[in-house]
């Protein structure tokens, strides 16, 4: 059974960093695409940036491009997020995601993440201006 869990959520300020961290436990995902989505209140949960299998190809969302890194550890099981230059609107509950399809074919119309296969249970950040 796989198990992601977040961690490296908090309270920033604006223009501030953080770095979460995505440990999976369980079977290796080091053949999996992993993903962070993100869900502000009152809004539908959103893809923020994902990572293919091997961490060669990465995808964006615009609102984050310049200011966001994915990579991964596969010999860890841990995917990280580095957020850099945070913004009020970036506060959100971060949710790290695994696809057994270790592509990022159709990853920016995955929506609020249909065909992911497993979740993390969250991670909260909180930028205020």
């Amino acid at each position: 059974q796989v198990q992601l869990v977040e961690s490296g959520g908090g309270l920033v300020q604006a223009g501030g960093s953080l770095r979460l961290s995505c440990a999976a436990s369980g079977p290796s995902l080091s053949s999996y695409a992993m993903l962070w989505f993100r869900q502000a209140p009152g809004r539908e949960r959103e893809i923020v940036t994902a990572i293919n299998w091997s961490g060669r190809f990465t995808y964006y969302a615009d609102s984050v491009k310049g200011r966001f890194t994915i990579s991964r550890d596969n010999a860890k099981n841990t995917v990280y997020l580095q957020m850099n230059s945070l913004k009020s609107e970036d506060t959100a509950v971060y949710y790290c995601a695994a696809r057994s399809d270790g592509s990022l074919v159709g990853v920016a119309h995955i929506g609020a993440g249909s065909g992911v296969d497993y979740w993390g249970k969250g991670t909260l950040v909180t930028v205020s201006s």
